[in-house]
């Protein structure tokens, strides 16, 4: 066997061994997906950023945490913009367990700006039980924790590279929660409790649909329908799993700017210097 057999074997297992298992089994593949943040010169869109936080809070918030984040970042920069009186009455409207006191009690106080959003459960055996055995996952990084399969044989993979597509978990969250009014193939048994969606591994998932029309009301004029729902809280959710996206993609820009032209800078010093160095 040839090395580079050898070596094409070893790319293969480690890619396989890469992709999620929940990537396996999926009767659908998710839609690629238009993100304002995506590709190289990706940015947040601020206003569907605040949609998708309203989306969040009046509908996800009761099942899936967001400890990760803190109250103050969603006036950072590069985020949701808010401004610092909205987080105040926003983090005020929380309540937060903090202590021991002077008696050695833990109590309960307001929210402050600098406090983590808190969890909708105090554990993981309560936040099952409520959930009929599931686990509902917490919101800060799933979108960067999920992935699927793009494959060798349409040159996806190739293509991402080139144009730095990273959206793969916001393109399954969006088509996981448009997913749930398609029809149930014949040959495909739903277990009590459990819902279709083609989408999640093995199509059956313990999420009841958690989205509907005109049930998130907007103050802008955007549409509130199920697929506008579903692409502002993904947005907001991608900024939540990677609040620095915008900065990032800026320093690569200019690295690559800067790596250009040292690399011109490189070439016509090496001529300079062997130009009179017959060859």
């Amino acid at each position: 066997m040839s090395k580079l057999s050898v070596t094409l074997k070893a790319a293969g297992l480690l890619l396989a061994l890469s992709v999620p298992a929940f990537a396996a089994g999926t009767a659908e593949h998710p839609h690629k997906e238009h993100w304002s943040f995506g590709g190289i010169f990706g940015h947040y869109d601020r206003a569907q950023l605040q949609r998708g936080f309203k989306v969040y809070r009046e509908v996800c918030s009761s099942c899936h945490g967001l400890t990760l984040v803190s109250f103050r970042n969603l006036m950072e920069e590069g985020g949701p913009s808010f401004t610092e009186g909205q987080i105040r009455l926003l983090s005020a409207e929380y309540k937060i367990t903090d202590g021991p006191n002077e008696t050695g009690e833990m109590f309960e106080r307001p929210g402050r700006p600098s406090d983590r959003f808190p969890a909708p459960f105090p554990n993981e055996q309560a936040a099952r039980v409520s959930n009929g055995g599931a686990y509902p996952p917490d919101f800060s990084v799933l979108a960067k924790a999920r992935t699927y399969e793009r494959g060798w044989t349409n040159g996806y993979i190739i293509w991402d590279l080139i144009t730095g597509y990273q959206e793969h978990g916001a393109d399954y969250i969006h088509s996981l929660l448009n997913g749930y009014d398609k029809p149930v193939p014949a040959e495909h048994t739903v277990p009590q409790g459990s819902h279709y969606n083609p989408f999640f591994p093995g199509g059956n998932i313990a999420m009841p649909k958690p989205l509907n029309d005109g049930q998130v009301e907007y103050t802008d004029g955007t549409p509130t329908t199920i697929d506008q729902y579903s692409r502002d809280v993904t947005a907001f959710m991608m900024w939540a799993a990677e609040p620095h996206l915008e900065a990032r993609k800026r320093m690569g820009f200019m690295v690559l700017i800067f790596l250009g032209v040292f690399a011109a800078l490189v070439y016509f010093t090496k001529k300079k210097v062997w130009s009179d160095v017959a060859h």
